[in-house]
């Protein structure tokens, strides 16, 4: 995923489905300097890392 989506998905008002490495995530913040996000498997908000941008995928 590039940078600029990984933010507009975090802006989003809609539900957008992403994923890591197959698994379900929530984006909870980005770091453009970095180009990287802090994600959460959905429904376990504990289990949060921090992952370069380019691993996560959309879902279409």
């Amino acid at each position: 995923m590039k940078l600029y989506r990984a933010q507009e998905i975090l802006k989003s008002e809609e539900k957008i489905d992403v994923e890591l490495n197959g698994i379900s995530v929530w984006i909870d913040s980005v770091d453009p300097e970095k180009e990287t996000a802090k994600v959460h498997v959905e429904l376990q908000p504990a289990d949060s890392r921090v992952v370069p941008v380019d691993q996560l995928q959309e879902v279409q």
